[in-house]
């Protein structure tokens, strides 16, 4: 990876040149992939570059903030420290500190006016990502792995230009630089599910990153079509009234079914994020002429003539005892 490849890959993400004078945030953890995009995108974009890093508070005296800023600060690039304060969850910590990693570097590139947030994922990163989702039996939106290109709210894209670089061409950059990058034991520590992907990988070669990522791609332009297809269903198959929502689901593909009620279900709870298997279990009772409920919301479904009309609508309160 060079400047000019991650200059070019960004123009590509954006589907334009980015400004002269607009400015563009990096996440820059102290790791060696987050150091080597700060220099990349230092050499490719100048002073446009912000410099963001996150400080969890889980790891006591971690050198990842300092070894940050002074990358940063050896480039001459403005570098803020962003604090996630308050309680820490014990259950599902990893996955809290990343949601909260996210809102705080959009938060802040919100409140100055900046529309790209950069994150270092690389070809690596995201073989790991399909591994692990095989694992849990996704399907295919989360095979598609990690997106390149992310709306993250408050006017904020998220961007991952370094999708087609290797770990390795990441670290040598870093090398060549002259730095040292901050070690995370947690991508050591065999709590995670990353860290088993990760020594899978190592240990087998025939597993190899680009291809596996070549597959989250192929998986993901898959997704797209379906989404696109899904659309046309719901626009021809799907009626709103109100608060209630029917589809008329005959003849359509277990896949659409799928999407058309998960489409349901967010319009009548938008704060509802319904997992595949309860999907799933929801579906296969709507076929079979029942119903129940799922993230709040309630479904009954009625087969007449062969044809399935399944409708949806706000559960009620639940009863208090």
């Amino acid at each position: 990876m060079t400047p000019a490849a991650l200059a070019a890959s960004v123009t590509a993400l954006l589907g334009r040149a980015i400004g002269p004078v607009e400015p563009l945030a990096v996440a820059v953890s102290g790791g060696p992939d987050s150091l080597a995009l700060l220099w990349l995108a230092h050499a490719a974009f100048g002073g446009r570059v912000r410099a963001l890093t996150v400080e969890h508070g889980l790891r006591p005296g971690s050198p990842d903030t300092a070894v940050a800023a002074a990358a940063a600060g050896s480039l001459g690039v403005p570098h803020a420290t962003l604090a996630w304060t308050g309680a820490k969850p014990s259950a599902n910590r990893q996955a809290a500190a990343r949601a909260a990693r996210y809102a705080l570097m959009r938060d802040w590139c919100a409140a100055r006016g900046v529309a790209w947030l950069v994150t270092a994922h690389s070809v690596d990163d995201q073989a790991e990502t399909l591994l692990l989702r095989l694992a849990r039996g996704a399907g295919s939106g989360g095979l598609a792995g990690i997106r390149p290109r992310r709306a993250l709210g408050g006017g904020v894209t998220l961007l991952r230009p370094l999708l087609g670089a290797t770990r390795n061409s990441l670290a040598a950059i870093v090398a060549a630089a002259g730095w040292t990058a901050a070690d995370d034991p947690s991508n050591r520590s065999p709590a995670f599910d990353r860290t088993h992907a990760r020594a899978l990988l190592a240990a087998t070669p025939w597993l190899a990153p680009a291809r596996l990522a070549a597959s989250a791609a192929h998986l993901a332009d898959d997704d797209a079509a379906l989404t696109w297809t899904a659309d046309r269903a719901w626009a021809s198959r799907v009626d709103v009234s109100g608060a209630t929502i029917t589809i008329d689901a005959a003849g359509l593909p277990h896949a659409l079914q799928r999407r058309l009620i998960v489409r349901a279900v967010t319009t009548l709870d938008t704060g509802a994020m319904p997992r595949g298997p309860a999907v799933e279990r929801l579906l296969g009772r709507l076929a079979a002429g029942s119903g129940g409920t799922l993230a709040g919301i309630g479904a009954r479904c009625s087969a007449q003539g062969g044809k399935a009309r399944w409708l949806f609508r706000p559960a009620p309160p639940r009863r208090q005892t």
